[in-house]
């Protein structure tokens, strides 16, 4: 792995800086707010004595539904030996973090905590569509993905979500929604096709949270979807 300075555009860079775009989604996204990497404007890399490699990174985060893009400053460690850990994330975009969704989350929110009927849908549908009021499904599919992508990231891979497969919502427990999501990832690297299957709960005063995650058995037949961010 090269050190000092990085090329931008090259994988090293953009790797560390989707694990930044990862972390965000699981600090602050919402059915409402879905972070992306928008681009990358400088990188650096350092070994740290008995801790990792850690990158130095400035980045531009967008929020996709409300397209507001802001400056951030990143830094993102991946911890050194054999044994795979999560890598340990620090960002600065406050900006992003003031958009105001209360009012279309709350109305989500109560709309389907008291719906007698529980939604189950594919996203996209078999036709490649979604719904307008499916999207919020769809953007809470992407940011429980990035608990996942977060948790199974290393200076070696690069994931994207490819698809919801499926969401059935479940009974509502302690006022928190709760949803089974089948989602599919993009390994941009090995090119392989990861299926996991996530419990998520979520409200507006409790954010998201994923109770459970698993990651399902290799389906060799499965076509691979068109990449996506």
């Amino acid at each position: 792995m090269a050190t000092g300075k990085l090329n931008p555009n090259h994988y090293p860079a953009q790797r560390a800086a989707k694990v930044v775009q990862h972390y965000l989604n699981t600090r602050y996204g919402s059915p409402y707010r879905v972070f992306f990497l928008h681009r990358v404007h400088s990188g650096n890399a350092e070994d740290v004595a008995d801790s990792g490699r850690k990158y130095q990174l400035e980045i531009s985060v967008q929020d996709l539904i409300s397209t507001n893009t802001e400056k951030c400053s990143a830094e993102v460690l991946f911890p050194g030996g054999e044994q795979q850990r999560s890598p340990h994330v620090q960002a600065s975009c406050e900006e992003l973090r003031k958009i105001d969704t209360k009012a279309q989350e709350e109305a989500l929110y109560q709309q389907y905590k008291t719906n007698p009927s529980l939604l189950a849908a594919h996203l996209p549908d078999s036709y490649g569509h979604i719904n307008p009021e499916m999207k919020p499904f769809w953007h809470l599919g992407a940011v429980a993905s990035s608990f996942i992508m977060l948790n199974e990231s290393t200076e070696n891979t690069l994931f994207n979500m490819a698809q919801v497969a499926n969401v059935t919502q479940l009974a509502t427990e302690n006022d928190q929604l709760r949803f089974d999501y089948h989602i599919l990832l993009h390994e941009m690297v090995s090119q392989d096709i990861i299926h996991w299957k996530l419990q998520v709960s979520w409200s507006p005063s409790g954010g998201v949270k994923v109770l459970q995650m698993e990651q399902l058995p290799h389906c060799h037949h499965c076509e691979k979807p068109p990449n996506t961010n």
